[in-house]
């Protein structure tokens, strides 16, 4: 399948476009979107606060690097983060109600993992 980057033809011409860890939130991002947009069985409450916090994580973090202020930047960054850690914790509830399978479960928590490192390198950057 390849990376995300790979598959669209374009030139990266916003800042947060040429960010690893953004190309890798949206590599996250979709996978999610994708899972949820599949299931039937699971609480939509449920499926609704994934897919947001999702978004969150990667819309705070496009916003945060249009902003030119370092604090400001690092709190879109913060926010971000944050997010990541909601969509952690609604993981571990999907998979505890087996609304996802381990493979999967382990295969987002990976991925959830490395932007949370990626975003707090970026954050302490600031200080």
């Amino acid at each position: 399948m390849g990376t995300i980057r790979n598959q669209y033809k374009q030139q990266d011409v916003f800042d947060f476009e040429k960010l690893d860890v953004y190309q890798e939130v949206r590599a996250v991002n979709l996978k999610v979107l994708k899972r949820l947009f599949s299931l039937k069985s699971a609480d939509p409450y449920v499926q609704d606060q994934f897919k947001r916090a999702s978004m969150s994580a990667l819309l705070n973090l496009a916003e945060g690097t249009g902003r030119m202020a370092g604090p400001d930047k690092k709190n879109y960054y913060i926010q971000a983060r944050s997010s990541v850690f909601e969509c952690v914790a609604i993981l571990q509830i999907m998979y505890d109600m087996e609304f996802v399978d381990k493979e999967f479960y382990e295969d987002l928590y990976a991925g959830f993992d490395k932007v949370s490192r990626m975003l707090l390198g970026m954050i302490r950057s600031f200080e």
